[in-house]
């Protein structure tokens, strides 16, 4: 992908202020979340050693999770997935966290051929189409490479919430990941407000995605992710034409 500024047409208009100043919000409870996260990060870490490994969509949840890693000096890997459709922005955090924590960040991509057979059989712009095609184009470019991401892993870290959605309402912080392998999911973030996780990034000045600034709560393939409006539901910016769950796959349940 191009290293300029993604096209979309809300990313030209200037910010009503930024993320940070929006939402960020210290409440009473957090200082104790922040312990929970650690525990739970370090508690995973000293039961699977090296099966334990944080899959980040590089959201601001998972940059959150990434500098309590960094900042714990937890023997954690950290990786990602470049589906081939990622706004510049996303992309650029990758190097960003390199450099900030000296952490290598893994990426893994889908298979080259894999994606041209479907865009040649299907096009390019086929979730529109359907949504078993758009859940086909997931498959193809964020599934399998999963697949190869967890391979081997007898555990994950991701950066889901109970109150991003009513489909994650009942995200627990330690439990199986539905895969059928044994595998376990911790979500160190599950009881976090939005207004909590950007009261952290604030104070710890952790790097997030711009576009977040552009109203962008949850952010996916640039095809598939716009702004959401006031009152929106938070994760209403993904896949906004259909009338679904708004998950991928990777987080869905057996």
């Amino acid at each position: 992908m191009s290293a300029e500024a993604s096209a979309l047409p809300w990313a030209s208009a200037p910010a009503a202020g930024n993320a940070i100043g929006l939402y960020a919000r210290w409440t009473p409870a957090l200082d104790a979340k922040i312990e929970a996260a650690v525990q739970a990060l370090r508690d995973a870490s000293i039961q699977h050693g090296a099966g334990l490994l944080q899959s980040s969509s590089l959201g601001v949840e998972d940059m959150v999770i990434t500098d309590l890693i960094a900042r714990h000096r937890l023997p954690i890997d950290i990786a990602t997935l470049d589906t081939g459709r990622l706004h510049a922005e996303t992309l650029a955090l990758i190097p960003a966290v390199q450099a900030r924590y000296s952490r290598e960040v893994a990426v893994f991509s889908p298979v080259a051929e894999a994606v041209i057979t479907f865009v040649q059989r299907e096009g390019d712009d086929a979730m529109y189409k359907s949504l078993d095609l758009r859940k086909a184009c997931c498959g193809v470019r964020k599934m399998e490479p999963l697949g190869r991401m967890l391979a081997g892993r007898s555990a994950w870290i991701t950066g889901l919430r109970r109150e991003q959605s009513g489909a994650r309402g009942e995200v627990a912080v330690d439990e199986d990941d539905g895969s059928g392998t044994g595998r376990r999911k911790i979500s160190p973030l599950a009881d976090w407000t939005w207004a909590e996780v950007w009261a952290y990034v604030q104070k710890y000045e952790v790097p997030y995605n711009p576009l977040h600034d552009q109203f962008m709560p949850s952010i996916g393939c640039a095809p598939c992710t716009r702004a959401i409006a006031v009152g929106e539901d938070f994760r209403a910016g993904r896949w906004w034409w259909e009338d679904s769950t708004k998950e991928c796959g990777l987080h869905a349940k057996s």
